[in-house]
């Protein structure tokens, strides 16, 4: 009786610990698949802004439109169709699968509140230096933003009082020198003329994500990830277009701008086909970060969504300089492997390598 007790005993632990092993394995495989997804939304996004009346506003021959105009309220606008569309998609998920009426509910409570809090900041400040970023320098600066770990890091040892271990400050130091690797393209002949202030945008973005990222934590842990990112870009999407576009034509001297791009950019077809597209890619940047987080752990899961420093200029090499036959999006090496050293950071800060061995040993 007791070696037959005994033998199912470890027999249900066994199987507890391969359940428990595969649930994992399918949390890295989610996690790594948002920064793939991450990389697609940024590559479409800005092949729309290439396309149709971005085209003409971009263009070297446009006087129409002030410099101010075209560097900041432009990627402020891109960054408003993206997030608002992918809103959207959002809404029309929640839809589908039934959870439109728990969508609702959970804006009135705490968490909600949160999430909304959380999605201003990685929104209209964020987002937008972001894609302001990606005009300036091109795709040289998606590892620059994947710094956001190395920043909520420290953000969380500031704000909440969030340990620091030696290992985390390793990782946050090969995250900057991979930064300055980065920075040192700036430096050559042949590099474009607002390169570093690109670079020097995008540490406003990844500066915005890690705060973000500090604040939602607390958010997204009380609620379906789904409503989650639905109210994240229900919140990013309409406080870019209509707060964030106004206020920056109100900067311009033209109030009535706003409205005029607006409508010029919702109706021009060859670019708002590709912002359908990339926004359909941000529902799975954001959910599957969220989702991944729940299942590997929020450390392993954002080391894995990290990444896409990696995949953010390789998608961006494939869709706009493969795909599209754009030039200037191919990569000098030594940003390559700057984006594999930042991910390697971000590994490094997010935990112990040698676990990832252990786990499989135990």
């Amino acid at each position: 009786m007791d070696n037959t007790s005994s033998s199912a005993n470890a027999t249900a632990v066994a199987a507890k610990k391969q359940l428990s092993s595969n649930f994992f394995k399918k949390g890295v495989t989610v996690a790594i698949l948002s920064g793939m997804f991450y990389g697609l939304y940024t590559a479409f996004m800005t092949l729309g802004m290439a396309n149709g009346v971005w085209a003409d506003w971009y263009g070297v021959n446009n006087a129409a439109l002030s410099a101010f105009v075209i560097t900041y309220m432009l990627g402020a606008l891109g960054s408003a169709l993206n997030d608002t569309l992918s809103a959207l998609w959002c809404i029309g998920i929640a839809a589908f699968k039934g959870k439109l009426g728990d969508y609702f509910r959970t804006l009135k409570t705490k968490p909600g509140r949160v999430m909304i809090f959380a999605a201003l900041l990685g929104g209209p400040i964020a987002s937008t230096a972001y894609v302001v970023a990606l005009q300036m320098a091109g795709s040289i600066v998606i590892p620059i933003t994947a710094l956001c770990p190395a920043i909520g890091a420290i953000m969380a040892r500031i704000l909440f009082k969030q340990k620091l271990t030696p290992r985390m400050l390793l990782g946050i130091a090969i995250c900057f020198s991979a930064a300055l690797m980065i920075g040192s393209t700036s430096m050559s002949a042949d590099a474009p003329p607002n390169l570093l202030l690109g670079i020097c945008i995008a540490f406003i973005c990844a500066f915005g994500w890690g705060l973000e990222g500090c604040i939602a934590g607390y958010g997204t842990s009380m609620i379906d990830y789904e409503i989650g990112i639905t109210i994240r870009q229900s919140t990013s999407g309409l406080s870019n277009l209509l707060i964030l576009v106004p206020i920056l034509a109100m900067l311009a001297g033209n109030i009535g701008l706003a409205p005029s791009l607006v409508v010029q950019a919702v109706t021009s077809g060859p670019a708002i086909i590709w912002f359908v597209v990339s926004g359909f890619f941000a529902v799975f940047a954001y959910s599957l970060w969220y989702k991944g987080n729940s299942m590997c752990g929020a450390a392993l899961g954002m080391a894995c969504n990290g990444a896409y420093s990696f995949w953010g200029p390789f998608f961006c090499w494939l869709v706009l300089g493969v795909f599209a036959g754009m030039e200037g999006w191919a990569l000098p090496p030594i940003a390559w492997v700057a984006a594999i050293v930042m991910a390697f950071g971000i590994l490094i800060i997010a935990m112990n390598p040698l676990d990832l061995f252990r786990r499989k040993e135990a």
